[in-house]
């Protein structure tokens, strides 16, 4: 029953109950992993950002540097909740209000002084730009299990709080192709699968947990999957 790199993406077509339209979630440590200049995310404000892009454009040039060190890290402290801009503060040499970037100038912030190297036509500054974003960085990431009662198979994820269970199925798909093809269960009843996890009373208890000084990951819920022999070959 585990999936095969050819049955994973012709498979996606049947879970029909999944919106292609709705933001796709993430959860920190998926952001993490994309730490290169070739392969750039970030995360600010709640939001995931693919900057590969803007890393390619401006190849080479020290105003990418921050930018680049940031890489598959978390941003929001750049930025001033309120307008979701650039921080600002007075800058000491002109009395004016500049852009504070501790971090150092990066791809788009105008030099503090008037210079003639420096051109402001790229357009909307790469904060800015919706082009950008991928995703919704999720506010709180759950670990669960998920148990084959076919071939007794389990294996932990960590997913986001906010996914329905369908979303949660297409992170198990490596692991099994036909993952659909099973009823999902968690004490006994019957998950539904447009709801999340907290909707579907599968509680998230790590705050009691962490009260109690007790290890959250020792309690993992575990949901079982039953076969209804009705294989999604294609």
């Amino acid at each position: 029953m585990a999936a095969t790199d050819a049955a994973y993406p012709l498979f996606l077509w049947l879970l029909p109950a999944m919106d292609v339209y709705r933001p796709r979630y993430y959860t920190p440590k998926e952001v993490e992993v994309h730490n290169r200049p070739w392969d750039l995310w970030v995360s600010y404000m709640g939001r995931v950002y693919d900057l590969s892009p803007l890393a390619e454009a401006y190849k080479g040039d020290l105003l990418l540097k921050p930018i680049l060190e940031a890489a598959g890290k978390d941003i929001t402290h750049w930025f001033n909740p309120k307008t979701k801009d650039i921080q600002t503060h007075i800058n000491p040499l002109t009395g004016c209000l500049k852009y504070y970037t501790p971090q150092g100038r990066f791809v788009h912030i105008p030099p503090p002084l008037p210079r003639t190297d420096w051109a402001n036509d790229f357009g909307l500054p790469w904060w800015r730009d919706g082009n950008y974003e991928v995703g919704i960085l999720s506010a709180k990431t759950r670990r669960i299990r998920i148990i084959n009662t076919l071939t007794s198979q389990e294996h932990t994820l960590e997913v986001c709080a906010e996914e329905s269970m369908w979303e949660i199925l297409r992170r198990y798909l490596p692991y099994n192709a036909h993952a659909a093809s099973y009823t999902w269960k968690y004490e006994r009843v019957n998950l539904d699968m447009d709801k999340n996890l907290q909707q579907n009373n599968i509680p998230d208890e790590d705050e009691e947990f962490y009260n109690l000084y007790m290890d959250a990951d020792a309690f993992t819920p575990a949901i079982l999957l039953y076969f209804n022999d009705d294989l999604t070959e294609l």
